[in-house]
């Protein structure tokens, strides 16, 4: 199934499934426990554009502060249980938006059907994950090792124990470090179940292997219609994860706002310090809510022409720029007000855009 004919689920005040718009995740890594750091990357994370987010529950006093930590946040937050049941449903009581959890590890069909029940009487999707690292033994043996059948047949077999509870207000997950397995897997999942899917590509590593990986597998999924909410999972800065993942999905067309930057590789005609410029023009572009490509060229040469399909762009020369939009060439400034013009412009931008 495609995402436009997967079911609707409702997190919080979001809503994924039924063909609305992919939504973005990501995990926070403080202690829980710590109400106010918590709430601190959650606000960071809300301002990048993170739209929903997960914290682990690992203890009761974690599951109290889902309570606080959600009168100060505005996006929906979903609870992460691992092997004690009484923690999810210590944190559906205490406001969860939705709990993640692998039915398998939690404690036996009783232990799940104790959570379904809260679940069900509060209204709260759960989410099925189930994970290449943690499949189950007998499953390794059928498939004769980790495969992307095994996987799907395990998600679905845990899909398959909370139906027969009598609830299908179900998201489900299923990550493989293995980019090409997690990628058949999900092919065949869309084809067998009708719920949203949860996308991402688990320990994916830090910023460069990481950010490969996940564009890698996130965008053969996503391409195909599979998808209803991704997580591109870093070693790093959750903020990181939110900024990957908007670049995902709006380089597949999936999504459109903040600025495109562009800047061409260096060379040896490059008389400025273009590799720094383009790293100032990437963060002052993240205060502009605007729809627009902005291009950062190394040299007057080929600037004009290269940044020509540009709604605005800088190409430096040496001890100079130049300011030009849609290619065609508007001043020359001297080099150290380059950033400083375009910022300027960028304030005061009333123009189309491109996107």
């Amino acid at each position: 199934m495609t995402r436009e004919s997967t079911r609707k689920v409702a997190i919080g005040n979001k809503v994924i499934g039924g063909g609305n718009p992919i939504l973005i995740q990501s995990m926070t890594n403080t202690r829980t426990e710590d109400v106010a750091a918590t709430v601190a990357q959650i606000h960071r994370l809300e301002k990048a554009g993170c739209e929903i987010v997960r914290c682990t529950v690992p203890t009761q006093e974690a599951a109290r502060a889902v309570r606080e930590i959600k009168k100060q946040i505005s996006i929906p937050l979903v609870a992460d249980i691992h092997f004690d049941y009484q923690m999810a449903i210590a944190a559906m009581e205490n406001g969860a938006d939705k709990i993640r959890i692998n039915p398998g590890n939690i404690g036996g069909r009783d232990k799940v059907a104790a959570v379904v029940a809260v679940a069900k009487e509060r209204g709260i999707p759960i989410r099925v994950g189930v994970n290449s690292g943690s499949l189950e033994k007998e499953l390794v043996e059928k498939y004769h090792g980790v495969t992307a059948e095994g996987i799907v047949e395990s998600a679905l077999d845990k899909v398959r124990m909370i139906e027969e509870l009598g609830y299908e207000n179900i998201v489900i997950s299923i990550k493989s470090s293995d980019v090409l397995m997690c990628v058949k897997a999900h092919e065949i999942l869309s084809q067998r179940a009708g719920y949203p899917l949860h996308v991402g590509i688990t320990e994916s590593g830090g910023i460069i292997s990481g950010n490969i990986k996940s564009s890698i597998g996130l965008g053969l999924i996503l391409h195909q219609g599979i998808g209803d909410t991704i997580r591109v999972s870093l070693t790093g800065d959750p903020v990181e994860e939110i900024k990957s993942a908007r670049l995902i999905l709006r380089t597949l067309g999936l999504r459109k706002g903040g600025i495109e930057v562009v800047s061409c590789p260096t060379c040896g005609r490059t008389k400025i310090d273009l590799i720094g410029l383009a790293g100032q023009v990437e963060a002052m572009a993240e205060e502009f809510p605007l729809d627009i490509k902005v291009a950062v060229m190394g040299c007057a040469v080929n600037g004009p022409g290269e940044a020509k399909e540009a709604d605005i762009g800088i190409a430096g020369g040496e001890g100079e720029g130049l300011l030009i939009k849609k290619g065609k060439i508007v001043k020359k400034v001297p080099e150290g007000q380059l950033l400083a013009v375009l910022r300027e412009e960028l304030a005061h931008w009333e123009g189309p855009s491109v996107l």
